[in-house]
Parts: C-alpha cells; structure tokens; sequence
C-alpha cells in the first residue's frame, strides 16, 4: 500500500459561536477538485475527545485495506 494523506483541521470555538459550516475545497495535482466534509462535536473536553477517537475509527472502518 502506497504512503496516504490524512486532510484534517482542528478548531476550539465557544459552544453556539459556530452559525455556519461550508465543505473545504482541495486541489489536487490532477487538475480537479475533491471536498472534505467539516463535522462538529460538541460538549465537555472529554466527551469531545472520545467522540473524535470512536470518529477515527468509524472512518478507517471504511477502508479495512489499510
């Protein structure tokens, strides 16, 4: 399996400060354009932190080949 690229961001933001999120757009060395869909959690560092690790893993789920 060849190297991979993991496209990520993390910002802390007060709760209910957020009114909108938009997908982020990427360029990539073909010419065309793919999407990341941003995703929000919400709620104590704890509960953010375990919901962000149970995430990680719903995600590579998707890919068992890695």
């Amino acid at each position: 399996m060849a190297n991979l690229t993991l496209i990520y961001g993390l910002r802390l933001l007060p709760e209910g400060e957020v009114t909108e999120i938009k997908d982020a757009t990427l360029k990539l060395a073909n010419g065309h354009e793919a999407h990341v869909t941003m995703h929000v959690i919400e709620g104590s560092r704890e509960e953010i932190e375990k919901q962000l690790k149970q995430s990680l893993d719903a995600f590579f789920s998707f890919y068992p080949e890695i």
